[in-house]
């Protein structure tokens, strides 16, 4: 999952936004996101559409192992 987590990251630093700040946006605690981002827990994939939403991404752009 070290992609997935490379990925979103990524496209989080690109947009200039702070974890916590993109955590809040999708509904989660910051310590979630971060096992997400970490890739130690894959997301459902309505959490999964809602990151790529606000990150401006597609899902496979960020998801895709």
């Amino acid at each position: 999952m070290k992609k997935i987590n490379f990925a979103l990251k990524q496209a989080r630093m690109e947009k200039r936004m702070p974890a916590w700040i993109l955590a809040h946006r999708v509904g989660l605690y910051p310590q979630r996101f971060s096992l997400i981002e970490q890739g130690r827990l894959l997301p459902e994939i309505e959490l999964q559409r809602k990151i790529a939403k606000e990150l401006g991404k597609t899902l496979e752009e960020l998801f895709q192992k």
